[in-house]
């Protein structure tokens, strides 16, 4: 029998859990000292389908050359498609990186105004990317759901959703606001290394009493 959801007593203890393990690009990048929501929203570009092992290096890579539209539009993209081999369609994201930068210089004075709509109105710019930046750089509540919020949430039984895009509309109707940046935070380097996508760790998971345990076959 499992207990009902208690959703601030599972990010406590999945809080502690993590502790051992790396914190997720973005919030990693942060702590460096990458905070612009510029810096963020160019990182999480980088992210797209890349792991967060190579986002962060290649980020660092990137803002020891250009941490500022400016310096980033006078690139070329060759340069820049340079420093992005190692992420998934480097190629693409250069366009969309020069298109953000030119944006902001043409249109904002250079600086990125700290509104969703703008930042989803970006060519390449989804709103994943345009929630977790904007969480991690100025603190707005959003949720932000990529492949391991996904898989966990659902895992647990608190949602019932094929897709990421229809997970944060679901979890953004049942988590209090105030905790919307957490689930981020806590859950991707939860759901990357305890409750894996192939035989998640069941046995040690610190949530384990709350979990429905949806589709696991097999577990450690």
């Amino acid at each position: 029998m499992k207990k009902p959801f208690a959703l601030a007593d599972m990010l406590r203890r999945i809080e502690k859990a993590i502790q051992p393990f790396p914190k997720a690009a973005m919030f990693e990048l942060y702590q460096r000292g990458y905070t612009s929501l510029f810096e963020q929203l160019i990182s999480c570009i980088i992210s797209i389908r890349t792991l967060d092992e190579t986002t962060i290096p290649l980020s660092e890579k990137l803002f020891a050359r250009a941490r500022t539209p400016e310096a980033l539009a006078e690139m070329s993209p060759g340069e820049l498609e340079k420093i992005l081999t190692g992420s998934q369609f480097p190629g693409q994201k250069v366009h969309t990186m020069l298109g953000i930068a030119n944006v902001a210089i043409e249109q904002y004075g250079g600086e990125l105004p700290a509104d969703y709509t703008v930042l989803t109105g970006l060519k390449g710019v989804g709103p994943k990317c345009a929630k977790l930046a904007l969480g991690v750089a100025t603190g707005a509540a959003g949720i932000s759901v990529d492949v391991h919020v996904h898989r966990v949430v659902n895992r647990w039984g608190l949602v019932e959703t094929r897709t990421p895009e229809a997970t944060m509309e679901a979890l953004e109707a049942i988590v209090p606001e105030k905790k919307w940046i957490d689930v981020n935070r806590l859950l991707m380097p939860f759901g990357k290394h305890i409750c894996v996508l192939h035989a998640p760790f069941c046995s040690t998971c610190p949530v384990l009493a709350y979990c429905r345990q949806v589709g696991v076959q097999k577990h450690r």
